[in-house]
């Protein structure tokens, strides 16, 4: 190496012998992050699933169980898949009702409004970046 070099996680940059930029990938970068980022992704898609269950209307279960089967955890889609999952979600009715007093419209932006933080610091933590 005849030159200045630069090296990052991903790899490295080196001027060679010849005079020519060379760039050399590190081979642990790609399997590394890669297991780091997809444990993240599934305690993401765990904790929405479970954080937003007291926020989530409950009159049989089927619409938090319907989460549950529709959602492959760590995909990053979660879905409510029952047939009236939107006409409930975006039904503007009372936030209450006497299965609890967070079930109502809207529960996963109202779940992400309380638990946001919780669940960046977690997967932040197992991305390893806290």
């Amino acid at each position: 190496m005849s030159g200045p070099e630069i090296e990052t996680p991903r790899g490295r940059i080196f001027v060679n012998a010849g005079g020519k930029a060379e760039l050399v990938f590190n081979p642990d970068f790609k399997p590394k992050w890669t297991r780091r980022y997809s444990l993240a992704q599934k305690f993401v898609d765990s904790e929405v699933l479970r954080l937003s269950e007291p926020f989530t209307p409950l009159i049989t279960g089927m619409l938090i169980k319907s989460g549950t089967l529709g959602t492959d955890v760590g995909s990053g889609t979660v879905k409510w898949i029952a047939p009236y999952a939107k006409k409930v979600y975006y039904n503007p009715g009372p936030i209450g009702r006497p299965t609890g007093a967070l079930r109502g419209s809207f529960w996963f932006e109202r779940m992400k409004q309380v638990h946001r933080g919780r669940i960046l610091a977690g997967a932040r933590k197992l991305a390893g970046k806290g």
